[in-house]
């Protein structure tokens, strides 16, 4: 197509201003017709300046040089030479004087291309830098759009245990006297919601890093299976309020992971489990060996995915059932498995609810080979 079927590409999704723009062919065919039109308008008018009849078959060049590209300028210019010159007064031949009408022909054409070729890259460069200005609108907006978006979910998911931890903390130290087992339980309800507000803080720190690419892993050796073991353990409060099921193969093999970074990934999974699964539910952890890989799956009996977020449901902000929340904690999940060269899906649970599994490459499979082991429990 040209160079002008590469300005149109280039400028992508430009503003509509623009969107007349001509193809190639049927420009220098409008093209055609007017410089005919305006050379057999001013033939009858001999007693016309040169330079008047000059001007106005530039006006041609000009025009579908702006709306068919550069090609198109040059063409358009040629035949304004050719009309300029044998049909226009003197008319038949360009040497009726050589010394004058053969340069003037000349000029012509050379100023007419160069006009048009000029006019062309100006009005390219305007259509490039509306684009792009265009672009950086819808991105800026985007990102306020976005950040809206947190402001409103941070300010839910905060809300909620601090209101709770400013309740409990009133009755404890309020002018009523409670036994020891109703000061334990609301010491407790404190705890948890302390232990659930540092979680979404460190989803959120965790976020931050990603957005900045400083989420890198810092690996060593690791048993999956005590990994899982270790934070179900860690999270017995919160999953006070469902059955935790585990089964993990035996013989695992090692892998290379971060440590730290893998048990956010369980942690986000496991509260994202408890969060959907009703009182007394059943949260289904199992550990098992494939070839190549470990396979980690949290199931719950929930309500499932809902399906306007399937597609979306690993982006910051998406919530499995569509409910106002961050969101974040699935967006830290993807990032860290993928991260350490593993994937992880989301899909229904056999007996209802969902689950999310978690496939990664054990140390020989590892990309880059094995690792050395660190010491230290990371």
């Amino acid at each position: 197509m040209g160079r002008a079927g590469t300005d149109e590409e280039a400028t992508g999704d430009a503003p509509k201003a623009f969107v007349g723009r001509l193809r190639p062919l049927p420009a220098v065919a409008l093209g055609t017709v007017s410089v005919l039109l305006i050379a057999v308008a001013m033939a009858p008018f001999g007693e016309l300046a040169r330079s008047v009849q000059a001007l106005l078959l530039l006006l041609p060049v000009l025009v579908f040089g702006i709306l068919g590209g550069r090609a198109v300028a040059v063409a358009i210019a040629g035949e304004a030479a050719f009309a300029f010159s044998f049909f226009l007064p003197p008319a038949g031949t360009p040497l009726i004087d050589i010394s004058t009408d053969l340069l003037e022909l000349v000029l012509f054409a050379v100023v007419a291309a160069a006009m048009g070729i000029l006019i062309t890259n100006l009005v390219g460069a305007d259509r490039r830098l509306l684009a792009s200005e265009g672009a950086r609108l819808e991105a800026l907006e985007k990102a306020d759009q976005q950040r809206r978006t947190m402001l409103r979910a941070v300010s839910h998911d905060l809300r909620t245990p601090l209101a709770t931890i400013h309740a409990a903390a009133s009755e404890l130290g309020g002018p009523i006297e409670y036994d020891a087992g109703t000061r334990d339980e609301l010491a407790g309800l404190i705890i948890d919601e302390a232990e659930r507000l540092d979680r979404i803080v460190r989803n959120l720190l965790d976020l931050s890093r990603i957005e900045a690419g400083a989420l890198l892993p810092d690996r060593q050796t690791v048993d999956l299976g005590e990994l899982v073991t270790a934070s179900v353990a860690r999270l017995d409060r919160l999953m006070s309020t469902v059955s935790p099921t585990i089964t993990i193969e035996d013989d695992l093999p090692l892998v290379d992971v971060d440590y730290s970074q893998l048990d956010q990934v369980m942690t986000n999974l496991l509260e994202n489990a408890v969060r959907h699964s009703p009182p007394g539910g059943v949260v289904t952890i199992d550990v098992a060996t494939e070839p190549g890989r470990l396979v980690v799956t949290v199931d719950d009996q929930g309500d499932g995915i809902a399906e306007p977020v399937r597609d979306r449901l690993f982006e910051p902000f998406t919530s499995a059932t569509g409910s106002k929340t961050t969101g974040i904690g699935l967006t830290i999940c993807k990032v860290v498995v993928d991260a350490h060269g593993g994937t992880i899906t989301a899909g229904d649970a056999p007996g209802g609810g969902a689950r999310f599994t978690v496939e990664l490459p054990t140390r020989a499979e590892a990309d880059g080979g094995p690792q050395p082991a660190r010491t230290g429990s990371g």
